[in-house]
């Protein structure tokens, strides 16, 4: 990306194969966001109607209208800030929780202590059974795709990479997402333990003060924190730092690549103003559309598994193209295009067959007069009729392996949700290969050799030069290329670096010709000859 001095990452697909490609995966990652943007907004909802009554939808709705607001205001700039601000809130909110919690049944300790003995510290599963929702497995390599979905190739993720003022700073960046996402799964992880330790089997959704597990964090929020004032308005703001992060992210990069894909090739002597009035309504009607989703989101069951279940149905196919563009070099339009359409077909019978069959095994309901012999139906906050919501009630979801019942096809629909980006990328990849021979593969000619990275050349060293430059579709990628490749992406870094306050870019990347391209203000227009 840096190399190019692209700012959408769909830009690579033309570079790498022509314009058709490139709309199409434009329009996946459209599709995508605009779906998960739903399942996003539903969740702090949930937090709001819990605290203040306040109606769902409506918490919806303002939701969306103040994302809408400060990032078409100010852009991706408000983004990047807004989410460092966020992020100290989410922490804070988590920490509160924990400690306040903690204490309340003896520290830490004890905490950790109930949780072995609750059978809620449980040794590493390494089961490669794809269809057990939760192993080492599957969290390690299923999750490692589910990632790559996310922070590889979505341009929701990618453009924060390219707002950085070199690329060592997008490499860094890179390398401290995965240590400070492993604490905030931490950290969320102990405040299900510390959960544990207060209620024990006992816990609100036996006892009906709760209608799904969705509303299990914030009935002891309300619970544990009910004497402290401020401090359940605090979690209820880090729900919804975390949300409002996502959502404004969401917002600034489909605004970008509709007008850049979309309406300014279109529209070529479109004026800024024109324009700036053209993405508010975009905006405007996206989150029209992100509110019916959102309705959608709340029978679709655990909204964390349907977050990730979306990012693996439509995120795994677009990692899919882009890694088959990528990696191998002999991959055609016509191939590309075959396998994400096989693909996108494939994840949504898997996504959707998995949402209707909702396989699992029985659950035995435990007696409460046995596990809550004292339990009264008041809660600390009196109210005698338990914690309600005026939400629809989500299916239930269970965390058990699913039933070896099932038969045939509908074995797939109990295939682990981590695993939906890794095995619908593989369609997407498997596809595009045989389609390019049976149609024609690649020649080198054809092919930029600064758009691939040929994996099989490198994987199977072991073979001769010839084998494996067979392998990279005859493209050439001798070391002298490679070192003109890394000077390039070091004059591109450096020149950032200098015109960092948005002076306009007018310079060639010396490169091939075919990957020309005229840089202005931060933004690519390919060369005429190529559109």
């Amino acid at each position: 990306m840096f190399l190019f001095a692209l700012v959408l990452t769909c830009q690579y697909l033309e570079l790498r194969f022509n314009q058709t490609v490139r709309l199409a995966g434009t329009s996946v990652f459209i599709f995508q966001m605009v779906v998960y943007m739903g399942v996003v907004l539903y969740t702090p909802a949930l937090a709001l109607n819990a605290v203040t009554g306040l109606n769902v939808w409506l918490s919806v709705v303002l939701l969306g209208g103040v994302c809408t607001i400060y990032t078409t205001m100010g852009g991706l700039r408000a983004v990047v800030w807004t989410d460092v601000f966020q992020t100290f809130v989410m922490v804070s909110g988590l920490l509160s929780v924990i400690i306040v919690g903690a204490n309340e049944v003896g520290g830490i300790g004890r905490v950790w202590d109930l949780a072995i003995e609750g059978g809620r510290i449980s040794p590493v599963d390494m089961n490669p059974d794809p269809f057990v929702r939760h192993t080492f497995w599957t969290l390690s390599v299923g999750g490692m795709f589910m990632m790559l979905s996310l922070y590889g190739v979505n341009q929701a993720q990618v453009q924060r990479y390219l707002s950085s003022r070199s690329l060592r700073e997008a490499q860094i960046a890179c390398y401290v997402v995965f240590p400070c996402q492993q604490v905030m799964l931490a950290l969320t992880s102990l405040v299900g333990l510390v959960m544990f330790a207060r209620y024990g089997e006992c816990n609100p959704l036996v006892m009906h003060k709760v209608e799904s597990n969705d509303q299990m964090v914030l009935y002891f929020v309300m619970d544990v924190l009910h004497n402290f004032p401020g401090l359940p308005g605090l979690f209820v703001a880090c729900i919804f730092s975390g949300a409002l992060s996502t959502i404004s992210s969401a917002f600034n990069a489909l605004a970008t690549v509709t007008m850049e894909d979309f309406i300014r090739p279109c529209h070529r002597d479109m004026t800024e103003e024109r324009a700036t009035l053209l993405s508010k309504v975009l905006a405007f009607g996206y989150g029209l559309l992100c509110l019916v989703i959102a309705f959608i989101a709340s029978y679709m069951g655990s909204v964390l598994q349907a977050a990730i279940s979306i990012f693996g149905m439509l995120g795994g196919p677009l990692l899919g193209l882009f890694c088959a563009g990528m990696f191998f070099p002999w991959t055609n339009p016509l191939g590309a295009l075959s396998g994400l359409l096989v693909g996108l077909v494939v994840a949504l019978w898997l996504g959707i067959g998995s949402i209707m069959y909702q396989a699992s095994l029985p659950t035995i309901q435990p007696d409460i007069s046995l596990l809550c012999p004292n339990v009264t139906t008041s809660t600390p906050l009196n109210y005698t009729s338990g914690f309600t919501s005026t939400a629809p009630p989500l299916i239930n979801s269970t965390d058990v392996a699913p039933s070896d019942g099932a038969v045939g096809l509908a074995k797939f629909y109990n295939l682990s949700y981590l695993w939906y980006a890794g095995f619908n990328g593989s369609v997407v990849v498997v596809v595009a290969v045989l389609i390019s021979f049976l149609t024609g593969p690649m020649h080198a000619q054809d092919v930029d050799p600064a758009t691939i990275f040929p994996l099989l050349y490198y994987l199977l060293f072991f073979l001769p030069k010839c084998c494996r430059q067979r392998l990279a579709c005859g493209v050439s990628i001798s070391d002298e290329e490679v070192q003109d490749a890394k000077r390039s992406v070091e004059w591109f870094s450096e020149k950032r670096l200098q015109e960092r306050n948005g002076v306009v870019l007018n310079a060639i990347l010396p490169l091939d010709e075919r990957a020309e391209k005229n840089v202005s203000n931060g933004a690519v227009v390919l060369s005429e000859s190529r559109l």
